[in-house]
């Protein structure tokens, strides 16, 4: 009799072990599918846009983006502030602050114009925005050439700046750069006689804020020598 125990104990233990292997698996299988469904933080993911309006004019550059965020996760991402940089370009060359997000691409006195202020991406949804950046003083006067640039963003579960979107700006499609209209981002061959606009009028916006300090010196030393005059 007791030898038939023993035995039966040692064919019941092989399949205990099993069943309790088959059950903690299910188990880590329920949370892990559990976590990745309802609690896993994702990140955003954004697209290079295939348009964009301009408008450079004396000491202010502004560009207004058409974006789409994406949350990748199934919990929301709290989108805090964003900055639109230059990675190589010089550091004279400030950030695009964040300065509003109208209602569509095309500027016109028409449209609905709000004040940045954070907002929410739901899980494993998409939002398309229209951000409007520009830069403060005289941070940034495009040329003519394609310019690697990159919008940075702060987010509500993370510390500091974060890259979202590194893309390709093609400045030199911006040929009327006194008026803020739209233009396109893909990457056509501009005509020569188009190139040659783009250039000069970029050129000449260039060469009227160069001369700007110049006109000022002028002016200060005129005064200092009336005042000289003046004192004797």
């Amino acid at each position: 009799m007791v030898p038939l125990m023993v035995a039966a104990d040692q064919n019941a233990s092989p399949s205990l072990t099993g069943a309790s292997v088959v059950s903690t698996c299910a188990l880590v299988f329920t949370v892990a599918s559990f976590w990745w469904l309802n609690a896993r933080q994702g990140r955003l993911k954004a697209w290079e846009p295939h348009s964009f309006a301009a408008i450079v004019h004396g000491s202010m550059a502004r560009l207004r983006l058409p974006l789409v965020l994406h949350n990748t996760g199934p919990k929301p991402i709290v989108v805090q502030d964003l900055i639109l940089t230059f990675p190589d370009e010089p550091a004279s060359h400030l950030p695009l602050l964040w300065v509003s997000s109208p209602s569509r691409l095309q500027p016109g006195p028409d449209e609905e114009v709000t004040l940045p202020a954070g907002f929410v991406v739901a899980g494993r949804e998409a939002r398309q925005l229209f951000l409007e950046f520009e830069a403060p003083f005289s941070g940034f006067t495009p040329q003519a050439r394609d310019y690697q640039a990159q919008i940075q963003v702060r987010v509500g579960h993370r510390k500091g700046w974060r890259p979202l979107l590194t893309f390709t700006l093609r400045a030199a499609n911006i040929l009327d750069p006194d008026r803020y209209t739209v233009y396109d981002n893909a990457p056509l061959e501009l005509t020569k006689e188009d190139r040659k606009r783009a250039d000069a009028a970029l050129t000449e916006l260039l060469d009227g804020e160069a001369s700007a300090p110049d006109e000022r010196d002028r002016r200060d030393s005129g005064g200092d020598e009336g005042n000289a005059g003046t004192g004797r």
